[in-house]
């Protein structure tokens, strides 16, 4: 069910990309194209809560701007709060008057997880709050190594990425895209 719903909002690119890692793909999963219909949201990310059922949540945080809709539509359907990090001075931090509590348990939302380089940022701002943090819910779960923390996805997608100095499409000299959010 997944896949066809992100097959339909054609959020499953092929091309050259430079993901947000840094990393280099053939292959790019645009979870924004999915998150503009509302629909298609609650149906994927039910996948998601459903997998947290037995998992106590008391607050849902995502980056900006991949987790923002994710932690909207997640804290929704799990019925508690829902907030996001961004970036000030470069650097990941809760604004906008938002508060973690000491002692909360906090799921971070992200749409695609590759390295969790934006997750981890995220987490070590909740830590500064005293908070845990129970996991990562995403739509889709490209990481191939363990970042430290259960991955709650709605699937898991194996596409290949390189460094850029290992790159065969960049030795092929195809342009490489940056369709992702973050500034490189």
């Amino acid at each position: 069910m997944v896949i066809e719903q992100l097959k339909q909002a054609e959020a499953l690119l092929e091309g050259h990309f430079l993901l947000s890692s840094g990393r280099h793909s053939n292959a790019y999963c645009q979870c924004a194209k999915l998150l503009q219909y509302p629909k298609r949201a609650e149906k994927v990310l039910s996948v998601v809560a459903e997998k947290l059922n037995d998992t106590p949540v008391d607050i849902v945080v995502g980056p900006a701007m991949g987790g923002i809709i994710v932690a909207y539509e997640l804290g929704r359907q799990l019925g508690v709060p829902a907030m996001f990090t961004e970036r000030e001075d470069g650097k990941m931090a809760l604004r906008r008057g938002f508060e973690i509590k000491q002692g909360q348990r906090v799921l971070v939302t992200e749409d695609v997880v590759t390295t969790g380089k934006s997750s981890l940022e995220t987490i070590e701002v909740i830590h500064q709050y005293g908070a845990k943090v129970i996991g990562i819910a995403c739509i889709a779960n490209r990481s191939t190594q363990d970042i430290g923390f259960p991955i709650f996805d709605a699937i898991q997608l194996n596409i290949e990425s390189w460094e850029p100095e290992n790159c065969p499409l960049c030795k092929e000299g195809i342009p490489v895209v940056k369709p992702g959010s973050r500034k490189m």
